[in-house]
């Protein structure tokens, strides 16, 4: 029986092709995700190496709170010091110690934009330490020398190309405020992952970084290195002996490797799981391919499978050899797939870097379990599918081979596997209506709705061959009225064997439900960000700050006095609490407000407010049972204090107090303002910062918003941390994230679709084999070779657009139950159709199944004619 099976194999190379290519790509998916995560794992382990190199002990400063604005503008203090690190370098054992300083530095370009803007994170700076040699060994020097006094810097070679600086240039940054300037006078390099992944580095001399970041004598960090000899973990006990009780943690060299381990196998594990799940979706698409391919081969070898059984095959070496052949076709799919996912492999990081990943670089990594389980997932998911064909063939009876080998198999009933289809169908519709009524996105919540998708998702699978007569049979009816014989033929064809038809079409089905569902959900989130950002503002602009430091108290009055700006509205926000409800009130210039936003006012005016008088949302006013003349006794601010002092001023030293205010109007709900609107004097005081905006919301003259960020971003000091971002700038930043999240996921289902393309094409193909001595008859009656090709064309395009309906109905579906989970994050959010790509999807399935039409059309109408007839 094996040799049996091989010579299957090697006698049907071109039809098992298409599957072998399935198989190929779903296994390339998998070991190229395997490799993937080895390869990123290896590398940050490398990179987290090479930072600890030589460290034996790392004593560092734990979170302490910010100095109070005005005092060292809010630098940081920590319990690392310049005193401490002489103690710890007096140790015995000790060979060195390295006290660092970290922060972040966000740099502005020579034509003057941020680089990086908005991701200050990624915007790495700290102090360049010299050796005994007067260089720095953490960071070689590519040009020029270390920073040695206040005025100076160096930058990496990649920041200073993306920034365009060179050796002697000025180069403008910001910390945490304004614009400051110092002269690059070198260049390094560095391995620091972040840095390799596009964010940048910036070097000061030890005595900057301290003014800059933190106090002068304190550090963030102090590395200790150990003699040859020394005892890590008692240099580590000795180190802690030295720690005051509080601000400062002492981990020897050892632990913190295996904590930083730990961390990198965290966080690759959930990109990894994520891309294994895209790669099980494309399995389980070729699992349709693979299980046709056997159906339709059994069928046509029937009677030298009755021949094997009338010279004494028993039944189990029948099912024996459809395995084994299954299981050669699934070694050999999966060796090339494995070599195919090394190229997915390479190139997956430099992709997932233009995303702002932030993985690092590094060899490819290839352990022995990346190939033997992509072998053993590629092996089993082809025998499993070919197991049921398998059992069939053991059924064919011995007489059987006294049939003609185009007899087309006899009908089986549909009745078990409707019944078994609708019961599925209505559990995942049932589970699906009940996650629609949900509005939060927990855990259990997200689970909830992935079953109720896999069991409608199954249920539609399974009712397929129902649905396809009547679905078929409306689509036949076209191409029967458009391309007459050729079509009426198309339609009987498809409608001959509905089990098969059904597969192909499922397995395009399910790349385009998912595709379908994602789209549909997010358009509707894109929808709903628009106007999340864009709700009641009338601004023409934004200005914010990058880091969590707000703008200046006078910014809107800079602003408001640059030519071009017709108003300038102040913002920021406290916390309000009146009878245990709380809320959040905006603070703003109620006349420069009403410019900037549009506010819908149920009663009352904008014009009302004013000291010691507010108006309240309609939502709010509901909760609270507020009403327009109405006063409350609110507490505001957004201390921790309970609230116990009473008047006006009595609780500043907790960033609390409680004053009385008037309700004096009630407006429609909007993202423009909070719950409650008040003066910027009423609310300033109480802000998260007492002495900072939030934002200024500033409107244009009529014609001259077109060059007015310049303009804007001078009168603030033309800091790289200020952000000035028009309505456009503010959508597209606040999709942008999304957007890459849907970009990438489309490739990631793209592979099952091209897998389900792959399977129509092997369907058409093998059915045009089968049905060999049909399609010479059909030629000797009349039928020409143009008829032939247009008749299997229209065939693939009936299959193709079937599960293109099929698909696009039940994404449909899933997307818009499973949107109300998204009801608490989004609030705005709404399902909106896309019909543009929704069309485009149908237009995908017509042109798919023209393209997997093109080889078996010309191979039927290549028929000779009377080889056809005679063909046994």
């Amino acid at each position: 029986m094996l040799r049996t099976a091989l010579r299957n194999v090697l006698a049907h190379k071109a039809r098992l092709i298409m599957t072998a290519l399935a198989v190929l790509l779903g296994v390339a998916f998998v070991s190229g995700t395997l490799v993937f995560a080895d390869t990123t794992a290896t590398a940050f382990r490398n990179a987290s190496a090479k930072s600890l190199k030589g460290v034996a002990v790392s004593v560092r400063a734990e979170e302490a709170p910010a100095t109070p604005a005005g005092g060292e503008g809010g630098r940081r203090t920590t319990a690392l010091d310049t005193a401490l690190a002489g103690k710890i370098r007096a140790l015995p054992g000790v060979a060195s110690v390295r006290p660092t300083v970290n922060g972040e530095a966000t740099l502005a370009g020579r034509d003057g934009r941020p680089v990086n803007a908005g991701d200050n994170s990624q915007n790495l700076a700290t102090n360049y330490l010299r050796d005994k040699d007067g260089k720095d060994s953490h960071f070689p020097l590519r040009e020029g020398r270390g920073p040695a006094a206040e005025g100076e810097l160096a930058l990496d070679g990649k920041t200073a190309e993306k920034a365009g600086y060179r050796i002697g240039d000025t180069v403008r940054f910001a910390t945490d405020g304004p614009a400051l300037t110092k002269k690059l006078v070198g260049i390094v390099t560095t391995d620091d992952p972040q840095v390799t992944a596009g964010g940048t580095l910036t070097l000061f001399d030890t005595a900057t970084a301290q003014r800059l970041f933190r106090h002068p004598g304190q550090f963030d960090e102090i590395a200790v290195a150990a003699q040859d000899g020394t005892d890590e973990g008692a240099l580590t006990d000795r180190v802690r002996a030295l720690l005051p009780g509080k601000g400062a943690r002492a981990t020897s060299g050892t632990d913190l490797a295996a904590e930083q381990s730990a961390q990198i196998a965290k966080n690759t594990q959930s990109l990894t799981k994520t891309l294994l799940v895209f790669a099980g979706i494309a399995l389980f698409v070729g699992v349709f391919l693979i299980a046709n391919t056997f159906t339709m081969l059994i069928a046509q070898r029937s009677r030298e499978i009755a021949l094997m059984r009338a010279v004494g095959a028993s039944s189990r070496q029948v099912v024996r050899s459809v395995l084994i052949e299954a299981a050669l076709l699934g070694l050999v799919a999966s060796a090339a797939g494995f070599a195919l996912g090394l190229g997915i492999a390479t190139v997956m990081r430099p992709l997932l870097n233009t995303t702002g990943a932030g993985l690092p670089d590094g060899p490819l990594v290839i352990t022995p379990a990346a190939p033997l389980s992509s072998l053993a997932v590629g092996v089993a998911v082809t025998v499993l599918a070919a197991w049921l064909p398998s059992r069939k063939a053991a059924k064919i009876a011995p007489v059987a081979v006294l049939s003609s080998v185009d007899q087309a198999p006899p009908a089986r009933a549909l009745v078990v596997r409707n019944v078994l289809g609708t019961l599925l169908t209505a559990a995942g519709v049932l589970v699906m209506f009940y996650v629609s009524t949900l509005r939060t996105s927990t855990e259990s919540h997200l689970m909830t709705a992935m079953l109720g998708g896999v069991l409608t998702l199954l249920g539609v699978i399974v009712l397929a061959p129902l649905l396809s007569r009547p679905l078929i049979t409306l689509a036949g009816r076209a191409t029967t009225r458009w391309f007459g014989v050729s079509g009426k033929l198309a339609k009987e064809n498809a409608l001959r064997n509905p089990r098969r038809t059904a597969a192909t079409a499922s397995a395009l089905m399910i790349g385009l439900a998912l595709i379908t569902g994602l789209t549909v959900g997010g358009h509707s989130a894109q929808r709903a960000m628009v106007r999340e950002a864009t709700q009641g503002l009338a601004a023409d602009y934004k200005v914010t700050n990058s880091t969590t430091r707000g703008l200046d108290a006078d910014a809107a009055g800079k602003v408001a006095r640059v030519p071009g700006v017709a108003a300038a509205a102040p913002v920021t926000s406290a916390g309000l609490d009146t009878q245990g409800r709380y809320a959040v009130i905006t603070g703003t210039d109620p006349k420069a407000f009403g410019t900037a936003a549009q506010l819908d006012f149920q009663a009352g005016s904008l014009s009302d407010v004013g000291p010691g008088r507010i108006a309240v949302s309609d939502e709010f006013a509901q909760q609270a049972g507020l009403h327009v003349g109405g006063t409350i006794d609110a507490e505001l601010g957004n201390g921790t204090d309970s609230g116990t002092t009473s008047g006006t001023d009595s609780a500043k030293d907790t960033g609390k107090a409680r004053k009385k205010l008037t309700v004096v109007g009630i407006y429609a709900s909007t993202r423009a303002a909070d719950d409650a609107l008040g003066t910027l004097s009423d609310v300033l005081p109480y802000s998260t910062s007492s002495k900072e905006l939030e934002n200024v919301l500033v409107k244009a003259e009529t014609g001259q918003a077109h060059g007015l960020e310049r303009k804007i971003r001078a009168a603030l000091g033309d800091s790289p941390l200020l952000k000035v971002r028009s309505q456009e700038q503010l959508v597209k930043e606040n999709n942008g994230p999304l957007t890459m999240v849907l970009n990438m996921m489309y490739g990631l289902l793209g592979m099952a679709v091209i897998i389900a393309i792959l399977g129509v094409v092997n369907t058409l193909a093998m059915s045009v084999f089968e049905r060999t001595r049909e399609i010479g008859m059909l030629r000797a009656i009349g039928l020409d070779r143009s008829g032939v090709r247009q008749m299997v064309r229209l065939e693939s395009v009936v299959i193709s657009l079937f599960g293109a309906v099929l698909g696009i109905g039940t994404g449909i579906f899933l997307a818009w139950a499973g949107g109300s989970l998204t009801t608490t994050s989004m609030p705005l959010y709404e399902t909106v159709l896309p019909w543009g790509r929704l069309g485009a999807f149908l237009a995908l399935a017509l042109v798919i199944g023209v393209l997997a039409a093109i080889w078996p059309a010309r191979r039927a109408a290549r028929l000779n004619m009377l080889h056809a007839i005679q063909s046994a």
